[in-house]
């Protein structure tokens, strides 16, 4: 079996990423151009992001629409919320897949959830409970020194990964909205992905992204 290449949405990461994006309802009347399916369009945004290539420049003939297509759909989902609000925290876990390759009963979430002060409200802490997570959030007004710290060598870690996406060290973009939600989508694809999993572990916590 070929290796999928680095660009390509599976059907597990899809089936995370498809109830995040905002449903757009064709026109009855004077619909215009069929709308390109998402899943194209993020397979090419995640070309764009991967090679850095400028959006002009992304080939036809791949399918994925044109590089303004994706590009307006990307601004189109970052204005809609999709890759910083922290009201898509519930639905993140909920759609934590099975982890597999263990005996017994798949594990389906985290044993612990890591915020910073940008989740410090109750409303995202009794949600996280209910789903049986401990939620470790930094509280607002008080000191650095919560012990979050201790998890820092992750985000170090994923600062090297990220070099990867070359979109991310060329960069292309003025709007801070759009780099930023390049940002997070090459954070959650290296989740989905694994690469920041060490083979043969379980994933045991979820540190969210940060607010700004």
């Amino acid at each position: 079996m070929a290796r999928p290449k680095p660009w390509e949405v599976g059907g597990e990461l899809w089936a995370v990423i498809e109830p995040l994006l905002p449903k757009v309802e064709r026109r009855a009347r004077h619909p215009g151009r069929k709308r390109h399916p998402d899943r194209l369009v993020s397979q090419g945004i995640l070309f764009v992001l991967r090679t850095g290539i400028a959006w002009e420049h992304l080939p036809q003939r791949l399918g994925f629409g044109s590089g303004m297509t994706c590009r307006r759909r990307l601004a189109e989902w970052t204005e809609a919320g999709v890759w910083t609000s922290p009201t898509q925290l519930i639905p993140f876990l909920q759609a934590v897949p099975p982890v597999r390759g263990k005996r017994g009963r798949p594990r389906r979430r985290p044993d612990v959830v890591l915020g910073d002060r940008g989740y410090d409200q109750d409303k995202y802490r009794r949600p996280v409970r209910d789903l049986g997570v401990k939620p470790l959030m930094a509280r607002r007004g008080t000191e650095h020194g919560s012990g979050l710290g201790a998890q820092r060598w992750l985000a170090e870690r994923t600062f090297a990964h990220l070099h990867w996406f070359r979109h991310l060290c060329i960069r292309w973009e003025i709007p801070d909205d759009i780099h930023a939600a390049f940002l997070t989508l090459g954070c959650t694809h290296l989740v989905e992905t694994s690469a920041l999993t060490p083979k043969g572990t379980e994933r045991r916590c979820v540190r969210l992204p940060g607010l700004p």
